[in-house]
């Protein structure tokens, strides 16, 4: 005689089964601050393409329409957010938890080198059942993440040094002066500034895709942490840094 199978028990919220659970990882400014460092990110990329080989003209005198100085001012204001997100991002790896602390940056455990192996594996669809789990950002994103905060100090310092050029006598080439004579002369330090943009415009897709590819594989909205702050993670799953 066959008995009926009792309904899987829910959890105080409706909808979400009890093998999961909520973890709230992101405070708000980091959510903030990552938000508004991807619209400066990609104003940055589209001005500085321009700037660096206009696509489209306008007739007429340039007293006019001003159109290069416009872009300029867009580029360069841009980047002024951008540094203040950097600012108050530095001020959150102490301030916040230990998933956006400075600890969280560097994969400083020898079990997660070990475990960087197996994360690459996963990610190449090679051994994916054999990939720990991180509530926060693996070892592999740490290393990644972290030379992402080091590029962009470069093509932020780049970027300064090639503004101050227009006026040699002021504060930005009086601050960033010395990085043009550093790397060879103010072409090679645009070459640079200009080879660092197509690094963002390859990084972001990528990263699109591996934040929804991971959503599709353990659904545990990860996309939507970076707007809630929080993950819905199985209860079953046991988690290196919890």
């Amino acid at each position: 005689m066959e008995t009926a199978t009792p309904p899987r028990p829910k959890s105080f919220r409706a909808g979400v089964p009890t093998e999961y659970q909520s973890v709230y990882l992101w405070h708000w400014p980091v959510r903030t601050m990552h938000w508004v460092a991807a619209v400066c990110v990609v104003t940055l990329a589209v001005t500085g393409l321009y700037i660096g080989r206009p696509y489209f003209f306008t007739s007429g005198p340039a007293s006019e329409h001003f159109l290069m100085g416009t872009v300029r001012f867009v580029h360069f204001s841009a980047a002024g957010v951008l540094v203040a997100t950097g600012i108050l991002r530095i001020y959150w790896l102490f301030m916040g938890n230990k998933f956006e602390r400075w600890s969280a940056l560097f994969p400083v455990r020898g079990r997660d080198w070990v475990n960087m192996a197996k994360i690459l594996k996963g990610y190449l669809f090679m051994k994916v059942e054999d990939a720990p789990h991180y509530l926060g950002h693996n070892p592999l994103q740490q290393v990644m993440y972290t030379g992402i905060y080091g590029l962009a100090i470069l093509q932020v310092a780049t970027g300064f040094y090639l503004y101050g050029l227009a006026d040699t006598g002021g504060f930005f080439f009086a601050v960033f002066g010395w990085i043009g004579p550093l790397l060879g002369g103010a072409q090679i330090a645009r070459f640079v500034h200009h080879v660092l943009t197509w690094f963002w415009l390859i990084f972001l897709p990528i990263h699109f895709y591996f934040t929804i590819r991971a959503d599709v594989l353990h659904k545990e909205a990860r996309v939507t942490s970076m707007i809630s702050g929080a993950r819905f993670v199985r209860a079953d799953v046991d988690f290196v840094d919890d």
